[in-house]
């Protein structure tokens, strides 16, 4: 069923990119026209991959091009992208095999045709520790990289107003949730209900969404520094120095928005009246507790960045390279599933590593909401939770917020391709 999906996606694309008279179909002299024109740049691609000009591509061409693209693959995964387009079994790809494999599928360059398996954060699940998202020269040149960031900002912005309610829910037992304090997901709801009424339930939305678009802007820009600088060989990345520089810049968008961090925590734990919006609340916050409230749990978060990058990408590497070795008979494509399947997985484990943290983080940042509180640091808070609660105590709201992963993910990748459309930015 899956891959006759993609076919049909196929073919919609092919209509689109050679239907120059816009009547939804082609004719003759169009299709000819589009497989002329698509051959050409199968003709170049191949070209730039036959590093050696014999006329073939063996593994070590490929995993030489990947690299010159800052992708770094292992001699079995070359091997295993060679064999799904290898007819002869040769180990060795000519111009008739590169034209038969892929001739009717819209990739039209090899930034496209790797792009099958970039791990991109389009899927927001409402965290801001994910490694940002990569874009080739070419996009970055043509101004499509805004485009691609702007439909995923918007792509979060949908899907976080989407699952706020399960998102508080998650806060609301992070800090009232005891071993004593029992508190369920429909008791919680209906207190919440029963305080505010149903809108309470998007209570510290407004600033969540708010924050994407500094915090994508600010992490992207540190990104692409934070790379020049680590890279051992220019215009060349390797895992681990993408993975640093990923965990920089996530620190340093995080050290520049985290006073909105603070203020969505404590506009999301608000009762009725207690603030009339995101101004009064950093007012009131500022008049009482002073500039350094506004960083309260800013360790923790940022110690979080780490097992969170580091997990999600080597679970999404793991699962990519089980995929690949397994099922990459006819096609080094995965299929949207399989892309979305691996990237939910490996976010979902990377939340499970670093959630301890951020559940310290949330209870530090709470702290002066919560009345006759003591105020407390990050070690005394998690000894704290281990002596009265054991260790499943910093685990307290990890329920709303696996239930929200799935919406969250559907939500953003659909709301993502139709912004896609809309932008005119094509596959």
């Amino acid at each position: 069923m899956l891959k006759l999906d993609f076919h049909a996606l196929h073919s919609f694309k092919i209509i689109s990119s050679g239907d120059k008279d816009e009547d939804e179909g082609l004719d003759f002299s169009e299709f000819s026209k589009y497989l002329k024109e698509h051959e050409k740049k199968l003709k170049l691609t191949f070209k730039s991959l036959d590093k050696n000009n014999d006329g073939r591509i063996d593994h070590t061409e490929i995993k030489q091009s990947l690299a010159d693209l800052g992708l770094d693959i292992s001699k079995e995964e070359a091997e295993k992208i060679l064999q799904s387009i290898d007819v002869d079994g040769t180990m060795t790809v000519d111009w008739n095999e590169w034209r038969e494999h892929f001739l009717f599928n819209p990739a039209t360059n090899l930034q496209e045709i790797i792009r099958y398996w970039k791990h991109s954060t389009v899927l927001d699940i409402g965290e801001s520790l994910a490694i940002p998202d990569e874009f080739t020269e070419e996009e970055k040149t043509s101004g499509l990289w805004w485009k691609q960031l702007s439909a995923g900002a918007m792509a979060g912005a949908v899907s976080r107003t989407g699952t706020a309610p399960l998102d508080r829910m998650k806060v609301f037992m992070q800090v009232h949730a005891t071993k004593s304090n029992k508190i369920s997901l429909s008791g919680g709801f209906k207190q919440m209900l029963k305080e505010g009424g149903v809108t309470s339930l998007w209570r510290g939305n407004g600033i969540n969404v708010l924050k994407i678009a500094p915090e994508t802007a600010i992490k992207f820009m540190a990104y692409e520094q934070y790379k020049k600088l680590l890279s051992s060989e220019p215009g060349k990345v390797r895992t681990h120095e993408r993975f640093m520089a990923g965990s920089l810049a996530g620190a340093t968008a995080q050290t520049a928005i985290y006073p909105m961090e603070v203020l969505k925590t404590r506009l999301t734990l608000r009762k009725t009246g207690q603030y009339s919006g995101m101004f009064d609340c950093a007012k009131k916050i500022l008049k009482n507790e002073g500039v350094k409230a506004f960083y309260k749990g800013y360790i923790p978060n940022i110690l979080g960045i780490i097992p969170y990058a580091g997990i999600d990408l080597a679970i999404y590497e793991s699962l990519k390279n089980l995929w690949l070795s397994k099922y990459a008979k006819d096609t080094a494509n995965p299929g949207i599933l399989v892309l979305l399947g691996c990237g939910t997985i490996s976010s979902s484990c990377g939340q499970v590593a670093s959630y301890p943290l951020a559940l310290i983080r949330t209870r530090m940042q709470a702290q002066a909401s919560i009345e006759g509180s003591k105020q407390m640091s990050m070690s005394q808070i998690a000894k704290k939770i281990l002596e009265k609660e054991g260790f499943f105590g910093l685990y307290r709201g990890i329920l709303p917020n696996f239930m929200k992963v799935i919406p969250a993910v559907s939500i953003s990748y659909v709301v993502y391709e139709n912004m896609r459309y809309s932008l005119g930015i094509q596959k």
